[in-house]
């Protein structure tokens, strides 16, 4: 929890906030109190870290100049700050857009900064990105990272997404998961960025197949 205390500070104090630390710092932990939610079982503060980390990585690969690198880190944490399973098909994003609003102009950020943040988390709805500045294509890589993830990783995730969907019927949700993999699995290309696309891709195709057979087989 302190290594995502420590980026959460670096990340807003390099945009120029300019509220208190404290103030800053109870933001944060507002944040961190809401990926910590019992309800969640994979969109919860280790998937968080996987985004920042996945982030790490494509700043590493030279894919998040400057200011990019920030703006892409405070998408991470709030495109899933507000998280409910049972919800219609982009509602969280909306809510967590417009948290993203309401506490980083409390923290004194530029409004073009603010208003960057608030469309990534929108668009992380659907990962139909509006822009191909480097914040917007790292973000859209680094949410997306688990599904490049180690097989053992990946086939968790896929289990911990069943858990939050446990009230659904297993052939409606065999059916809706399907619908939601698929076009990851059949785009000519899955990540925007050259890094992601060049490291990435392979795994995540093996991946998407893998889950989808298993979707596809009677329970």
């Amino acid at each position: 929890m302190e290594t995502l205390r420590s980026r959460w500070l670096t990340d807003v104090d390099a945009l120029g906030a300019g509220a208190g630390r404290d103030v800053v710092l109870a933001a944060g932990t507002d944040l961190l109190d809401r990926w910590l939610e019992d309800h969640r079982r994979y969109h919860d503060a280790v998937h968080l870290a996987e985004v920042l980390a996945a982030l790490e990585e494509l700043a590493d690969g030279g894919e998040l100049p400057g200011r990019d690198r920030h703006l892409a880190g405070l998408a991470a944490w709030f495109h899933d700050a507000v998280y409910d399973a049972g919800v219609e098909a982009g509602a969280n994003e909306e809510a967590s857009a417009r948290l993203a609003e309401d506490r980083l102009r409390q923290l004194g950020l530029a409004e073009d900064d603010v208003l960057r943040v608030a469309r990534l988390v929108r668009e992380s709805a659907t990962h139909e990105m509006t822009t191909d500045d480097p914040a917007t294509k790292a973000f859209h890589d680094a949410d997306l990272w688990i599904l490049s993830a180690p097989a053992e990783r990946f086939d968790s995730y896929c289990h911990q997404v069943r858990l939050e969907y446990r009230q659904v019927r297993a052939a409606d949700y065999a059916r809706g998961r399907t619908a939601v993999l698929t076009p990851f699995l059949t785009r000519e290309r899955l990540y925007l960025t050259d890094h992601a696309h060049l490291e990435w891709t392979e795994r995540a195709r093996v991946n998407l197949a893998r889950e989808i057979d298993r979707l596809a087989a009677p329970e």
